[in-house]
């Protein structure tokens, strides 16, 4: 099956085209075109092989979910012309990602298993163990890098460095808190637990959007909720929906992005098995059926069907 590792399409009206970790994001005068392709990336390196209908997992699951939380916030989208594309409301960007975390996992538990108990400016009661569910839902935002990593930072330090003025702040915190609460809801409509997610956004004459992808396998977190207790009670390892699993495949081969290091071999097999778990993740949150696009030739289709839009929306 082929795959779309990077479009370096010319679109009628196009005035940039930026290639981010995943998505090709293309500008127009009047909106954003965003191509989500099949590069994966984890410590914020884009790993060297295209995952087979990745592009197209992300980019329905963002739609299923913008639409669904439409209610909530503004978000950018205006359409999806392709199954691997979206179309939308051109913004400036926040420059902070807000994750919203209701359990202990991930990055947050490395930080704490290493001792810190103190995690963006959020305090962290000791005696908590691997995949704890917390008190409350915490916010632990992440400065946004478009080169190297994003670096963990607190609301004080967002707010005295002037990163985002505090009014606006304010209302990224409420809207992301209430994201990741809808986001829980129909979470566990699947049986699953939502456990951290990250949102991004962005800002158009002075409206505040909900941009970029929302509860995908490569922003969120999930947990099955049968089994959830069951595990916590016998130190098990939670069965994740997520991108954990290829974290840590790599954490388990010796890399971690950092400097020497070098990522392993990513086999044909081995891009197989990722593949089929983002479908599962994708039918499992949606409790859609995955119907893979044409992809004998998946950049001529995606130009096709972007030429097409482009075209009858002018």
């Amino acid at each position: 099956m082929n795959v779309l590792k990077e479009s370096n399409f010319s679109f009628k009206g196009q005035m940039s085209l930026y290639h981010g970790k995943v998505r090709d994001v293309f500008a127009f005068e009047d909106g954003l075109l965003m191509i989500a392709s099949d590069r994966i990336s984890a410590f914020d390196v884009i790993l060297p092989e295209a995952i087979p209908c990745k592009g197209q997992v992300l980019n329905q699951i963002a739609e299923k979910f913008l639409k669904a939380t439409s209610d909530i916030v503004p978000n950018w989208l205006l359409a999806t012309p392709d199954p691997n594309a979206s179309y939308g409301i051109k913004c400036v960007t926040f420059p902070v990602e807000m994750v919203v975390r209701g359990y202990l996992a991930g990055h947050a538990w490395r930080e704490y298993k290493s001792g810190k108990r103190v995690v963006c400016g959020v305090s962290l009661p000791d005696g908590l163990k691997e995949n704890d569910k917390l008190p409350s839902p915490i916010l632990t935002p992440t400065t946004k890098a478009h080169q190297g990593h994003d670096e963990d930072i607190s609301r004080e330090e967002i707010l005295s460095k002037g990163i985002v003025a505090e009014e606006k702040y304010v209302q990224l915190e409420k809207y992301s808190l209430a994201l990741f609460q809808r986001g829980t809801e129909i979470a566990a409509t699947q049986g699953l637990i939502l456990v951290d997610t990250k949102y991004e956004f962005g800002e158009n004459k002075d409206i505040i959007y909900l941009i970029d992808e929302i509860h995908t396998p490569d922003s969120s977190r999930y947990f099955y909720n049968d089994i959830y207790l069951e595990n916590q009670a016998k130190d098990l390892p939670q069965k994740q929906l997520s991108k954990e699993f290829v974290r840590e495949w790599l954490i388990a081969n010796g890399f971690q992005g950092k400097e020497g290091q070098k990522v392993p071999e990513m086999t044909p097999e081995k891009c197989k098995e990722i593949s089929v778990r983002y479908i599962e993740l994708f039918e499992k949150v949606t409790g859609e059926k995955f119907v893979p696009a044409n992809n004998i030739d998946i950049y001529k289709r995606i130009e096709e069907n972007v030429n097409r839009f482009l075209k009858n929306r002018n």
